[in-house]
């Protein structure tokens, strides 16, 4: 019940279901069909899930998604970050170990803009839980505010209605 696999693909979430273990998916799936990596992470959740009441487990599984979330919230979250947004705001696709990958965007850019942008995530929705990365090269109080502005724009999220 407490182990996670960190499934890449579609296959892989398959497999982990068929497995029994809750599946853990990154911002990095290593496979692309073309569609939004939100989208493609969320037929992975969804192809996991069916295969699970498929397999007859008992429990129900739990299943994570990661993000990178960075809120600016001051001159200093501006600084770092503000010029990022251009650039990581949008998926990647490139080619590793002899395949194509899909690398999620980052999310970065005022509180408001998140809740929006996180609330039409179809792998956030389909989630369980949220796991957040942060730049921990800028330390424990700077990231301490950054957890507690990404906290906020959950409890906005949350209370946001299911996008059609």
């Amino acid at each position: 019940d407490r182990i996670w696999w960190g499934a890449g693909t579609r296959a892989t979430a398959e497999w982990t279901a068929e497995q029994g273990m809750n599946l853990m998916s990154s911002t990095l799936l290593t496979e692309d069909t073309g569609v939004p990596f939100d989208q493609l992470q969320a037929e992975q959740i969804e192809r996991f899930r069916r295969v699970w009441a498929e397999s007859g487990w008992e429990r129900t599984p739990r299943v994570s998604v990661s993000r990178s979330i960075i809120p600016i919230i001051d001159d200093e979250s501006r600084h770092y970050f503000g010029v990022r947004a251009q650039v990581e705001g949008q998926d990647q696709v490139g080619h590793l170990d002899g395949g194509l990958a899909r690398f999620g965007r980052s999310y970065i850019g005022e509180p408001e803009q998140l809740v929006a942008e996180l609330a039409a995530d179809q792998a956030v929705r389909a989630a369980d839980t949220v796991l957040v990365t942060v730049p921990n090269q800028l330390g424990v109080e700077f990231n301490a505010r950054l957890l507690a502005a990404v906290k906020d724009v959950f409890t906005e999220v949350d209370a946001e209605p299911v996008p059609a």
